[in-house]
């Protein structure tokens, strides 16, 4: 075992092989060098399936999900931006472990799988609402016609926030993404503009919450702050968390999921001649082109990956995508095949911050796709190729997706 992790090998994730061909890029990494070098990132890149699912339950690995742009920041920008920074630093799974438990105790009877499947009607009444606001036009951008929407939807109303603001959220949402990408300080100053203008508008909701709770997790949260288990802030926070996070994933997971259809039009016809088969189709989706690209973790002390030692205070970025076709795993991984069985992908981590809204995003991407086939017998792509951008610091996102119907 070489105990010198600088020796690794080191890769360009901005070369135009890893920009336009992330996959095929990640399977030569995996074979050639475990644990690589990212050139430029002053991070490591682990891609094995048995050594990425290890140090996602890996005690001695802090969550390192804070955007490195405001890392990369002068003195006196570091100070303008501070409340985007504090903000995120009392978020679930951007905390101290201790903290991180304290939330997910006080949410996870809000996304345990049985209380997520009493929201399935609800699930279902919102993207008839939406397909029925695009019928009469034939056609429909996927991305901001439905899978953008109906998540926001749904947490919101799972938040306590009313329906009228939802457009607003969807803003809020849009911007507070711009801290996880490759952000100038422009673009981080209206992220931090939208988050704090969704502080101002939870503190108000909050405050009514106070005086009449209802049942909704805004509710739940002033409860938890009069007994002193936590803080508004802490409170505020962590809505914008799941607003953010529960959008996010599910508005990535069904337009991915719809155009991986679209390209394996067998899979598609057996799908519709199946719609028992979705719960597989979710998942092998997820595995195929999930949400997640990558997890970042820092090392609070030396750490043995893919057979070498990584000193503490190091930025380790877990590829999800590169494990969740790590042949060693999965039998023909570049095959998408909706009947896979036994799909123990990693889409959404492992251990202790294993992804709390999990059960809520396959239910929608469920829930939707089906609704959409059954309604739509004809839906075809409207698109030569598919519009995908290169997500920082690799994989690919859908901008877009127009289909007709």
């Amino acid at each position: 075992m070489s105990d010198d992790a600088a020796s690794v090998r080191e890769y360009d994730l901005f070369s135009p092989e890893a920009m336009t061909d992330p996959n095929g890029f990640l399977h030569r990494v995996r074979a050639e060098s475990p644990l690589a070098r990212v050139a430029g990132l002053d991070a490591y890149l682990l891609t094995r399936y048995a050594d990425v699912n290890a140090a996602l339950r890996d005690k001695r690995m802090d969550t390192a999900n804070m955007a490195r742009a405001l890392q990369r920041l002068t003195p006196a920008e570091q100070e303008e931006l501070a409340p985007v920074r504090e903000s995120i630093e009392m978020w679930m799974g951007h905390t101290v472990p201790a903290d991180h438990v304290r939330f997910q105790q006080l949410l996870k009877r809000y996304f345990t799988p049985a209380m997520v499947d009493r929201l399935r009607p609800r699930v279902r009444e919102f993207t008839d609402e939406l397909l029925d606001a695009v019928a009469p036009k034939g056609g429909m951008d996927v991305v901001s016609d439905l899978a953008y929407p109906l998540p926001a939807n749904v947490i919101a109303e799972l938040l306590g926030m009313p329906i009228s603001d939802r457009e607003q959220l969807q803003a809020w949402s849009r911007d507070i993404l711009l801290i996880f990408g490759n952000s100038d300080v422009q673009q981080l100053r209206q992220a931090q503009r939208g988050m704090l203008e969704m502080h101002d508008y939870l503190r108000e909701i909050a405050a009514e919450r106070r005086r009449t709770p209802r049942e909704d997790v805004l509710s739940m949260f002033m409860a938890a702050e009069a007994e002193g288990v936590i803080t508004e802030d802490e409170a505020v926070a962590n809505c914008v968390l799941l607003l953010f996070a529960g959008h996010e994933t599910t508005a990535n997971l069904i337009p991915k999921g719809l155009a991986l259809l679209f390209e394996h039009p067998g899979q598609l016809a057996r799908l519709r001649e199946d719609p028992e088969l979705m719960p597989l189709a979710v998942e092998e989706m997820l595995r195929y082109d999930g949400p997640a690209s990558v997890i970042g973790r820092v090392t609070t002390e030396p750490v043995e990956l893919a057979g070498h030692t990584v000193p503490a205070g190091e930025h380790i970025y877990l590829a999800l995508m590169a494990a969740n076709r790590d042949p060693d795993v999965f039998p023909d991984p570049d095959v998408f095949d909706i009947t896979r069985q036994r799909n123990r992908h990693l889409a959404f981590g492992m251990g202790t911050y294993y992804c709390l809204g999990a059960a809520l995003a396959r239910m929608e991407t469920d829930e939707c796709l089906r609704l959409l086939l059954e309604r739509c017998p004809d839906l075809r792509p409207a698109y030569v190729t598919p519009d995908r951008q290169p997500n920082v610091p690799i994989g690919q996102r859908l901008n877009s997706l127009p289909v007709t119907f």
